[in-house]
């Protein structure tokens, strides 16, 4: 399977996610959170330096529920309209933009 490149808009959410998560662990090793999560350490390392800026959702999941964090937050967190896009203002245009 070939992996297509990353777009900016996709690097930068990448970044976002990885910063995201670094605050919510604060003074909580990585070790720990990663084990918590059932993750690798490495796993845990490459998303919050942005090496890995598409982490799939059941990794996310796990993640933030260890770091108490709600999937709502982390998605207003990360996700920025990109031009030409349409505020997001509800949950349920949220999961109706995820659809399309």
């Amino acid at each position: 399977m070939v992996r297509l490149p990353l777009t900016p808009a996709e690097i930068e959410r990448g970044q976002r996610l990885g910063a995201l998560l670094r605050r919510a662990r604060g003074e909580r090793s990585m070790l720990e959170t990663a084990l918590a999560a059932r993750v690798s350490p490495e796993t845990l390392r490459k998303i919050e330096t942005g090496r890995v800026a598409t982490p799939s959702f059941p990794t996310i999941a796990a993640i933030a529920d260890v770091l108490g964090l709600s999937l709502d937050a982390v998605w207003a967190e990360i996700h920025q309209p990109e031009r030409g896009d349409e505020p997001i203002r509800s949950a349920r245009d949220a999961r109706e933009r995820l659809a399309s």
